[in-house]
């Protein structure tokens, strides 16, 4: 597989940023990230797989060599309860909003950029090819207006044996491509249907970013290791883009909010920071709210009454 095409951070304008992710729907910048601020996620977040006792405890924990038997992913209950743990941690939400990170995606998106608040963070077990992330674009998921980007972070060191991300190079070019949903719990797109240049992937550390478009064809590698790949994918765009509520909101009877969320922080900072912003919804609260009036199931117009109600 070809190696990824990097840049220098001293490399970096506007220019640069818009002709590479133009040209071959991504960009890899080396050494952005303040280390600091990753090591204190990992910490924490090693810190909860611990006490869910998925890490081997005759290694240090932020070694991330997983415990026999404990590989679990999404829709399982317990993986559930273990990732929300993990996303109420405040260190996490922070590294998005790093100085560095902002400045390049600024440069990228737009003057005025927005964070989406709900970065999500990737608990990789190491040899569980069922639960590996094929093929697919970030828009399929997210919706809203598809010029957007995700930044991929690993909080370790991630050579090719532990699973890092690899992308379909020039796929953005192709538009909204198919995705197959019958039989499976997240639509995906088969590799020899996906269209694009060629796969292009490579060892990515602690502290580089991976930067996409949201239209660009990725998936993960397998883990071929004995450590879990830990890593947070999160999503930027220009403020002045239209927005799918839901990117800001819980929908569904999780019980989740942002008041849990914000339990534990230190700081007010970052908490409902994009109510500052005067975002453009689409579907809007209006057009929510007639979607819950006319919704033939009950469960259909809660959900919608939901996500009003968590956008006041």
């Amino acid at each position: 597989m070809k190696a990824f095409h990097e840049v220098s951070r001293s490399e970096l304008t506007s220019e640069v940023l818009q002709d590479e992710v133009g040209t071959r729907g991504y960009l890899l910048v080396r050494d952005l990230l303040d280390r600091k601020a990753i090591d204190t996620a990992l910490n924490d977040v090693t810190r909860v797989l611990s006490r869910a006792g998925w890490l081997d405890t005759e290694h240090d924990p932020r070694e991330r060599f997983s415990a026999a038997g404990a590989a679990c992913g999404d829709p399982d209950p317990g993986f559930k309860r273990v990732y929300q743990e993990v996303f109420n941690l405040e260190s996490l939400h922070r590294l998005p909003h790093g100085l560095s990170l902002r400045n390049v995606m600024e440069m990228l998106a737009g003057d005025q950029v927005l964070v989406h608040p709900k970065p999500i963070g990737r608990l990789i077990f190491p040899k569980c090819e069922r639960l590996v992330t094929h093929a697919h674009q970030d828009y399929e998921f997210m919706g809203g207006d598809p010029e957007f980007y995700t930044v991929w972070i690993p909080l370790h060191d991630c050579p090719v044996e532990v699973g890092p991300l690899r992308i379909l190079e020039g796929s953005h070019r192709h538009g909204i491509q198919h995705h197959e949903r019958d039989n499976l719990h997240v639509p995906e797109i088969p590799e020899d249907a996906a269209a694009g240049i060629e796969w292009v992937g490579g060892q990515v550390n602690a502290g580089d970013v991976l930067i996409f478009h949201s239209l660009t064809v990725h998936a993960a590698s397998l883990n071929l290791s004995d450590q879990m790949r830990l890593s947070i994918d999160c999503r930027f765009q220009d403020a002045r883009r239209t927005l799918n509520p839901a990117n800001l909101v819980f929908a569904g009877e999780s019980g989740k909010s942002w008041e849990k969320t914000y339990a534990g922080w230190t700081s007010d900072e970052l908490k409902f920071y994009w109510k500052k912003l005067p975002l453009t919804l689409q579907p809007s609260k209006a057009e929510l709210a007639s979607l819950a009036d006319t919704a033939a199931a009950p469960a259909k117009r809660a959900r919608y009454l939901r996500m009003i109600s968590q956008l006041e």
